[in-house]
């Protein structure tokens, strides 16, 4: 990738990359000069900011960096912040030598020319998972590697079941699951919540029922997307969800849930530290499809990237880098610090070994999705902004299911 390519970065490279993250993705801030001042320093830029130094993480960069024979300079930013300083940074010919970036952001910097293909790093993913590699690809190209996935998924209160007479063995598809809400109702507890926010995390919470009725991102005004949005609308409208899910973010539908009452809580892998401490037996179900099965579920995590450098000759040292933190063993660590799953077969197998809590995580994960999969890439986030606001004009009541998605749809067009 020659340096022209990287001068075509615009404003909207920029606005794409902060409208497509924040769904499910870490926060806080840094700041940090982009390359090392000298051939023997190699820069890591990440999306920890949390993780300070001394902690697990930054020994493993360290040890990779040891393990590869140079020294790391490593900065975590905010996630929308990271894409956003890779992009100009890109343009300055002054990126980072590794980039690990929140996944639905590789497609709009890999369309930016800001990243190399594995084509082209030889960056070895035969052992990912294809549906979470697919978040990385973009017009038959491949750019980095998945380090970790996150995904959403139904937490349940036993209790809550319990005492209205819901067998979880039950609920199956959307019919029993609904059953399952109206005697939860009935028995004065409350059904479900979730977030319905009128932003990417709308979106990115609404996605399995969109999936799961078998619609897809680029036909927002089909039948089964209808029929998706129409199932939280009748939710509403019964009682078995609050109103408060229109401004619900996930965290708020958290808490909603660990007050004890409800039965149900769509949220995901980042919450299960919490789930623990919320005082009561828990238990986690994939989310259902319409028909039965799992739905696929938007996937969250991050990529270990590789941006183009106008020093070509830098590209060897971080391809070692690279395939150092997502080595297998060090994939375990990292994602068992992340509370990710992990991206392969062989580690996610060693997790449930290890915490058979992780059982349900790891089939939400097989059968989740990425946001940008089917080749969506810097399309993605347009759709996304329509579909939360057809979300949001449905559960208000301003129009019908049917209507808000044929409204949504001709906006994207």
């Amino acid at each position: 990738m020659h340096s022209s390519s990287r001068r075509r970065l615009t404003a909207v490279a920029l606005s794409a990359v902060v409208a497509a993250t924040g769904a499910a993705c870490s926060s806080g801030s840094g700041s940090a000069d982009a390359k090392g001042s000298d051939s023997g320093t190699y820069t890591v830029w990440d999306p920890y900011p949390q993780f300070a130094k001394g902690s697990a993480w930054v020994k493993l960069l360290d040890a990779c960096g040891a393990k590869t024979g140079v020294k790391i300079k490593r900065t975590g930013y905010d996630t929308s912040d990271l894409a956003n300083k890779a992009l100009l940074a890109a343009q300055q010919d002054n990126s980072a030598d590794v980039l690990i970036v929140d996944n639905p952001v590789v497609s709009t910097l890999a369309e930016a020319g800001v990243l190399t293909s594995t084509e082209d790093n030889k960056l070895d993913t035969s052992k990912v998972d294809p549906n979470l590699l697919a978040a990385g690809q973009s017009d038959g190209k491949t750019y980095g590697t998945p380090i970790g996935a996150n995904t959403l998924a139904l937490y349940y209160n036993k209790k809550v079941l319990k005492e209205a007479g819901v067998d979880i063995a039950s609920v199956k598809d959307w019919t029993s699951l609904t059953a399952a809400l109206a005697k939860v109702t009935a028995a004065g507890k409350k059904g479900i919540t979730f977030s319905a926010i009128g932003t990417e995390e709308g979106s990115f919470q609404f996605l399995p029922w969109l999936w799961g009725a078998g619609a897809e991102l680029t036909a927002l005004d089909s039948a089964q997307a209808a029929s998706a949005l129409s199932l939280w609308k009748d939710w509403l409208k019964e009682g078995y969800a609050p109103n408060s899910v229109i401004n619900n973010t996930q965290t708020t539908s958290w808490q909603e849930f660990a007050g004890g009452d409800y039965a149900f809580a769509e949220n995901g892998t980042w919450q299960l530290a919490n789930a623990k401490e919320a005082g009561f037996d828990y238990g986690v179900l994939p989310i259902p499809g319409a028909d039965g099965g799992s739905a696929a579920a938007p996937t969250g995590g991050e990529f270990v990237t590789i941006p183009t450098q106008g020093d070509t000759g830098r590209y060897a040292t971080t391809q070692k880098l690279a395939t150092c933190l997502t080595s297998t063993q060090n994939l375990y660590d990292t994602d068992t610090t992340l509370s990710y799953v992990a991206p392969t077969g062989e580690v996610q197998a060693k997790q449930v070994a290890a915490n058979a809590e992780l059982k349900p995580w790891v089939a939400a994960v097989k059968a989740a999705k990425g946001r940008t999969s089917d080749d969506l890439g810097t399309k993605y986030p347009k759709i996304s902004e329509q579909l939360w606001k057809a979300v949001q004009s449905a559960l208000s009541g301003a129009k019908s299911p049917k209507d808000a998605l044929t409204s949504a749809q001709a906006a994207v067009k």
